[in-house]
């Protein structure tokens, strides 16, 4: 019973994510009326829980470098000051990231435990919050022409482009889903990850470890939050910042799915990295900073001018103040559950 109290601080963040981050995979689809809401959440809900069991493990990795929780009490506090925020800005429809949410509040548990933050890491981290947006964008500008020179060349009736598109932008967004899926799950389940919660069981012959089982919980609460919670997001991104066509929608999905792929792939990060090649970083990146990067991106290409800058800036306000806010609200609860409730941070 005390277990499940303590990872029910992670489902929450886990829900959270899938109301605020996890649906933006399909928000400008749902946003330009070319796929329902409803269908839009079943397909994000099994490929997020797909991605996050077959590779969650390399972001988990990085943000156990970032800072250790070695306790369950501490573990429960950190991911409920994370879920607590997103929840928050959730609330005034702001597409915030999950990933500064958990960032912030790992900082905060080490200022509370009086433990270093490893500053090599946190500089890679906070590096892709600038970097996740701008690859984002650029990879919307190449997939914008490469889909018109596509179009040009290749001539359909409007009602069969029209159930092309819906097709395409089905499959970008299981695709989306499953990446933030694997990219994500870290953020909800990565700080219990370094406690024993689960132990080995065998599932049809395989066995599955705790940190499996915990990835597993995690991806059924995203889903449960892409279900119950995610509407408002979806419109918000989907047509809060630039008024997208079906076809701009469909290169926004592929360009942010992209970049969160890119950020979870540890098959090419190895790959690249054994060849001395450039390798992007592990790191739990925001599917919001990538949606909005991709939406940002079509509207400089289309020449900026409907771009609504106003809600632009009040997204990126919603960025700098999460890691901030995330922090504070982790050293005050750590206080209160050490010396209110005595337990082991």
């Amino acid at each position: 019973m005390q277990m499940a109290i303590f990872l029910s601080s992670g489902l929450f963040l886990g829900w959270s994510l899938g109301a605020n981050d996890a649906a933006n995979v399909f928000g400008t689809a749902v946003g330009t009326r070319m796929i329902s809401f409803r269908l839009a959440a079943a397909i994000a809900s099994v490929a997020v829980i797909v991605g996050a069991v077959s590779g969650g493990s390399g972001g988990t990795e990085t943000l156990g470098k970032l800072g250790s929780v070695g306790t369950m009490p501490g573990a429960f506090t950190v991911a409920l000051a994370a879920a607590f925020t997103v929840f928050w800005m959730t609330r005034i429809g702001l597409p915030v990231s999950t990933s500064q949410a958990i960032v912030g509040a790992i900082i905060g548990w080490n200022f509370y435990a009086g433990l270093p933050t490893d500053t090599d890491t946190l500089t890679r981290i906070v590096s892709t919050w600038v970097l996740c947006p701008v690859l984002s964008a650029l990879f919307a500008v190449l997939f914008f022409f490469a889909v018109r020179g596509l179009l040009r060349v290749v001539r359909v009736g409007i009602f069969r482009q029209d159930a092309y598109t819906r097709f395409a932008l089905a499959a970008a967004g299981a695709f989306g889903a499953y990446s933030l899926g694997a990219n994500n799950i870290a953020n909800v389940m990565g700080v219990f990850a370094q406690v024993p919660v689960f132990e080995p069981a065998a599932f049809f012959g395989v066995t599955v470890g705790n940190t499996v089982q915990l990835f597993a919980l995690g991806g059924v609460a995203i889903a449960v939050g892409i279900v119950t919670y995610s509407k408002r997001v979806m419109e918000t991104v989907g047509a809060g910042i630039f008024r997208l066509s079906p076809v701009t929608a469909f290169v926004v999905v592929m360009a942010s799915s992209t970049v969160l792929f890119l950020f979870a792939a540890e098959g090419l990060n190895e790959w690249l990295t054994t060849r001395s090649l450039p390798a992007l970083p592990l790191v739990p990146v925001s599917s919001s900073q990538a949606v909005v990067g991709a939406v940002t991106g079509i509207g400089i290409v289309k020449g900026g001018r409907n771009i609504r800058y106003a809600r632009l800036l009040k997204i990126a306000s919603g960025w700098g103040s999460t890691p901030v806010a995330a922090g504070v609200i982790t050293f005050i609860l750590l206080f209160f559950v050490e010396n209110l409730f005595l337990l082991p941070v």
